[in-house]
């Protein structure tokens, strides 16, 4: 896609492409858009193909990919001609961890579930808290995300 001239500025851009003005400076600063042209008065523009990359950019992010894997694909889509099916490794590298993540989930979720089952809204004080309290002097602490999963945070 040719890279039309700037005419947007951050705030506009933010506004079109779904990605706040604070985003749009850290993914220039982590290299996933190049800066935006600066104008006379210092205001930072944007073109369209910016536009379009920042909204592919929103869409990755929107699936919880980490910025590496979103790294990953724009530098393939850069290569597009000699990147057959590299897209593919990478989605499936993310489907593994978002399968890992719903395991985890499940189990926070059966957790959850045990503790609220403490709770019946009649006794003068909540069991819900009690069971925490216990909980934090056994040190029986529910289960912590994977390394994997910390990634994308």
């Amino acid at each position: 896609m040719p890279q039309q001239s700037p005419q947007h500025r951050i705030g506009d851009a933010a506004r079109l492409s779904g990605v706040s003005a604070a985003n749009i400076r850290y993914y220039e600063k982590e290299g996933l858009l190049r800066p935006g042209v600066r104008g006379d008065n210092s205001y930072r523009f944007y073109s369209s193909a910016d536009l379009h990359r920042l909204r592919f950019i929103r869409l990755c992010r929107a699936m919880d990919m980490s910025l590496d894997e979103v790294r990953r694909l724009l530098a393939i889509d850069a290569a597009s001609d000699q990147a057959d099916h590299q897209a593919c490794a990478t989605l499936d590298e993310h489907l593994a961890h978002v399968r890992q993540r719903l395991a985890e989930l499940r189990v926070l979720e059966k957790e959850l579930r045990g503790l609220r089952g403490r709770c019946d809204g009649q006794a003068d004080h909540c069991q819900v808290i009690e069971a925490l309290h216990e909980r934090a002097e056994a040190q029986d602490l529910p289960p912590q995300p994977s390394a994997s999963a910390l990634r994308h945070v």
